[in-house]
């Protein structure tokens, strides 16, 4: 008899009010993860974003030395909240970058003077596909700014990297001036010339020494140029976040840095 009640024990399942318990205590579980986890993603996809500019700007500075020409790239930054149209919708969200090379070497430009007007894309020869990153926002550093300040110039980290003060070396949303030559995409054709998807106003153009300016020379040679990028959350910026990236070209040498805090 007892042998008997012991196995009866054993085979005996959860009461209602226990797995109420347990399942209760996974959902609270799962909550507590989830913000964790976006953050995680959110840290990713600029990360991402950095080192695939920071690549794409190195290819451009190397491409423009090797066959003595000048290189492009461009920033556009789109609406996330809708898929890509021609024209595309400007936004916020979707970052898009362009990389393009002069034909037969010159600026293809000849002068910068307003008004602003495209140019010519039959001068310019694409260098692969469009790089299209989602949930990242260009951002400008600001001097006052708790999450994004200007660098203080005195070290590798991010709070003490090279000091960009000027709005005419960052690529950022409120920086620089649109360029007064900007570039389209599609290139390549001279007549009749492709209707233009996207129009990069923001570019870092290579001159053949490796040099790096924006907008074309728009503007005088600085000391470094820097790209801002913050996490967004579809179109909205996070602007909480301290998963914050500013990548920098040095005018020159043209070396590119990423300073994460």
């Amino acid at each position: 008899m007892m042998r008997s009640r012991g196995l009866f024990l054993l085979g005996r399942g959860f009461s209602l009010i226990e797995l109420l318990v347990v399942m209760a205590l996974i959902g609270l579980l799962v909550a507590l993860t989830i913000p964790a986890m976006n953050s995680i993603k959110g840290a990713g996809n600029v990360t991402k974003a950095a080192y695939d500019i920071a690549g794409t700007l190195e290819q451009a500075r190397a491409y423009a030395m090797a066959n003595n020409t000048y290189t492009w790239v461009g920033f556009f930054e789109e609406d996330a909240s809708q898929p890509s149209a021609t024209p595309a919708t400007a936004g916020t969200g979707r970052l898009v970058l362009s990389f393009v090379a002069s034909k037969d070497g010159s600026t293809v430009y000849t002068n910068v003077v307003s008004p602003a007007t495209t140019i010519p894309p039959g001068g310019f020869v694409q260098i692969g596909k469009l790089i299209k990153i989602d949930n990242v926002h260009l951002k400008s550093a600001i001097a006052d700014d708790p999450v994004f300040p200007i660098g203080k110039g005195t070290g590798a980290t991010f709070d003490a990297r090279p000091a960009v003060a000027w709005d005419t070396a960052k690529i950022g949303d409120t920086s620089p001036p649109d360029s007064l030559r900007p570039i389209q995409y599609p290139v390549g054709a001279a007549t009749p010339a492709p209707t233009a998807q996207y129009t990069f106003k923001k570019l870092i153009q290579f001159n053949p020494l490796g040099e790096a300016r924006v907008n074309n020379n728009n503007y005088s040679l600085k000391p470094a140029v820097e790209i801002g990028l913050q996490p967004s959350r579809g179109t909205v910026p996070d602007t909480n976040s301290k998963n914050v990236v500013a990548i920098q070209v040095t005018g020159i040498a043209g070396r590119v840095n990423i300073y994460r805090p």
